[in-house]
């Protein structure tokens, strides 16, 4: 079993961690000033892995905003507080636009929150 020193330097007190049981988290809550060593082949690797899963979480982020949803009349009368007699006069002077899906009227969630958001795009 493998174990790091750490040297702090604010105390000098010299604090040994085991490598195969204490997490990088773990080794940061202790409070420790620490000196780390590392192999540059081993932050190449964690840079990849940093960068793939930023680059993957932003990518999940841009996926899940662009895509389209389409609410009910009842769903955007609550969400705007207005009546869905409002809603149907918007429709008829171009205000807010629904559109036949799956037999009945529904709205572009992107048209709505443009709605929210101070106007139409």
């Amino acid at each position: 079993m493998q174990k790091i020193l750490i040297n702090s330097r604010v105390s000098g007190d010299r604090q040994f961690f085991n490598s195969n049981t204490m997490k990088i988290s773990e080794i940061l809550e202790t409070g420790t000033n620490v000196t780390v060593s590392i192999r540059i082949d081993d932050l190449r690797e964690w840079h990849k892995f940093v960068v793939q899963s930023t680059k993957k979480e932003l990518e999940e982020i841009v996926l899940s905003e662009k895509a389209e949803s389409y609410p009910t009349v009842r769903q955007v009368s609550e969400m705007l507080n207005v009546d869905s007699t409002t809603l149907w006069r918007w429709n008829k002077k171009g205000y807010l636009k629904t559109i036949e899906f799956g037999g009945g009227r529904r709205y572009k969630m992107s048209e709505v929150k443009a709605l929210m958001n101070g106007g139409r795009k």
